[in-house]
């Protein structure tokens, strides 16, 4: 007799706790998540898109009367030009090889050597720092290391009694800028290709070894097959990091060395080589440049990515 109204009781409260809940309803506030990406997107258009269709427009445009034209074009097509942008690849290339090799083998001792960890922890902290340390510091720095009286040159010919550029070297020639853009060459790799080589499951060394395989075997015929899309990828990130390359250059050399980016610059801002409208279509060249070195990392990216999820 009692367990009945105590029943019923409950099924009311119930059903009144069930009509006092509010309601689902959709999130009227959804568009205020969008307010945190908004000054990405305010960036990207106001230093990414507007500058690069500024440069296309001024590219087509004449200097003197504004009209359309494709003598800045064929501008490209000249001997010095066409010298800059090989001098341009060449140093792009050599910088990174010689840098994608380095950070790779630096890379490779911290994670899959067995280096204790404060030397990973070392490592990627400075890599960090130097993968942005580039411009007119970067360049005073190896003067003042390497250059005719910097510190490491008069070490070597006061003690040893060797002068390096009595031996061939010059800071200010084109290996020596390619090794200066190795300092933020190498530390980029080490920072790109270090979640590639943490990627490597143990599962596929001890079935490689189960059946068999070798250390050179394992590598050679599993390790890198993995990992070769993201080293090539990480070095096309080089090749354009350092294809981009202005400041460092220019404070190091003096102009010298006959690079796009220092052509520019010269044609935009220069007193004796001022055509503004070549220098946009040098720039809209390095823009395809570097987009299609962009398109296969990406590409490539993708591609280790879905090795290393299996």
């Amino acid at each position: 007799m009692l367990l009945a109204p105590m029943s019923s009781r409950l099924n009311t409260e119930t059903v009144g706790i069930k009509r006092d809940a509010p309601q689902a309803r959709p999130d009227s506030s959804r568009w205020r998540n969008w307010l945190g990406v908004t000054p990405f997107f305010l960036f990207t258009f106001l230093f990414i898109v507007l500058p690069s269709a500024y440069l296309l427009v001024g590219a087509f445009r004449n200097n003197s009367t504004g009209q359309f034209t494709l003598g800045n074009f064929l501008g490209l097509f000249t001997p010095e030009i066409l010298s800059a942008y090989w001098v341009t690849i060449r140093i792009s290339a050599v910088t990174a090889l010689g840098g994608g090799l380095l950070g790779f083998m630096m890379a490779y001792a911290v994670t899959v050597g067995g280096l204790p960890r404060w030397v990973r922890t070392t490592l990627l902290t400075f890599s960090g720092v130097a993968a942005n340390f580039a411009g007119v510091p970067l360049a005073f720095a190896f003067i003042a290391t390497l250059g005719r009286t910097g510190m490491v040159t008069v070490f070597l010919k006061t003690i040893l009694g060797l002068d390096l550029y009595d031996q061939g070297f010059s800071l200010y020639s084109f290996w020596g800028l390619s090794f200066t853009y190795l300092y933020f060459q190498f530390p980029l790799m080490v920072l790109t290709i270090t979640p590639a080589l943490d990627g490597l499951k143990r599962e596929w060394r001890e079935a490689a070894e189960n059946l068999g395989a070798s250390t050179f075997q394992y590598w050679t015929r599993v390790a890198l097959p993995i990992l070769m899309p993201p080293i090539l990828g990480a070095m096309i990130l080089l090749f354009g990091n350092s294809f981009g390359a202005y400041a460092t250059a220019l404070s190091l050399t003096g102009g010298f060395i006959n690079l796009v980016t220092i052509v520019i610059g010269s044609q935009i801002k220069g007193d004796i080589l001022y055509n503004p409208g070549l220098g946009y279509a040098l720039a809209v060249g390095m823009v395809v440049v570097m987009a299609m070195a962009m398109m296969i990392y990406f590409a490539l990216r993708r591609r280790s990515e879905r090795w290393l999820r299996q």
